[in-house]
């Protein structure tokens, strides 16, 4: 059975190891994307403290619930258990949706994709809340910036919103940066470019870290699964070999590995 690569950031990628490795299958973590607080936590102590001001807050990641919720004040002016308030959370995936439970949130406020989607993404979650907030309303979305601390991501959601006479607030949560990779993680990398593992990637910002660690390395004999049409093209231009796409879960993971092999 051939080895499995995880790419995703540290804190993301051991549940997915350990679910995997449950499965059966032998797996090694590259995180390709390093994870770091924002420098400056008044914003997001801010937010705390005006939470009642938004309709919903979009939360894009795990990463973006956890440095929120991090910041959250020992006695908060209006509690995040929405006691006083009827603002909503929004997770465009179900690890997203989860860290949101972990956190304290009842579910039924808390808005994503169903389980079952085609995809978890902007715009599977736009088809959940597409119609919920009227012209004038307010939305918060928690986002990570990129190393110099300026929001980074996807903006397909807030463009819906804008069109839809929404008023959209952003605030910067982490930063996302390329992680400096030590000698055995390159050696790993270099192996896996050919020895027949196969490449998890459920970012593109990773696969782009990658080439940029190995500059001229030959993808060709490389296999590539990804969890998305936008990665599956990025892996493609980057050269990999084989690239097989999978709905972003564990099961459909475990399953599109078995097709694989």
């Amino acid at each position: 059975m051939a080895r499995l690569v995880l790419t995703r950031p540290q804190t993301d990628a051991e549940p997915w190891r350990q679910a995997l490795q449950a499965r059966g299958h032998t797996v090694a973590s590259l995180p390709l994307i390093a994870i770091a607080a924002a420098p400056d936590p008044r914003p997001l102590q801010r937010a705390w403290q005006q939470l009642g001001d938004w309709a919903a807050l979009m939360f894009v990641s795990g990463n973006a619930v956890r440095h929120f919720f991090e910041q959250k004040p020992a006695v908060a002016p209006v509690q995040w258990a929405w006691g006083a308030i009827k603002t909503r959370a929004w997770a465009p995936g179900p690890g997203t949706r989860e860290a949101l439970l972990a956190a304290g949130l009842d579910a039924r406020l808390v808005d994503s994709p169903a389980a079952q989607a085609a995809q978890f993404d902007s715009e599977a979650l736009w088809q959940q809340v597409g119609g919920q907030l009227g012209a004038g309303t307010r939305v918060l979305v928690v986002r990570g910036g990129d190393a110099s601390g300026q929001a980074a991501g996807r903006d397909w959601l807030m463009a819906q919103l804008l069109r839809s006479g929404v008023q959209v607030d952003t605030v910067v949560a982490y930063l996302r940066h390329a992680p400096v990779l030590d000698a055995q993680q390159l050696a790993l990398a270099r192996s896996a470019a050919h020895d027949g593992s196969v490449w998890l990637f459920s970012s593109s910002e990773a696969l782009a870290h990658l080439e940029r660690a190995l500059p001229g390395q030959d993808w060709s004999r490389a296999r590539a699964l990804v969890t998305h049409p936008r990665i599956a093209q990025a892996a493609r231009s980057a050269g990999f070999g084989v690239v097989c796409e999978s709905r972003p879960a564990v099961d459909a993971v475990a399953a599109a590995l078995e097709s694989i092999e």
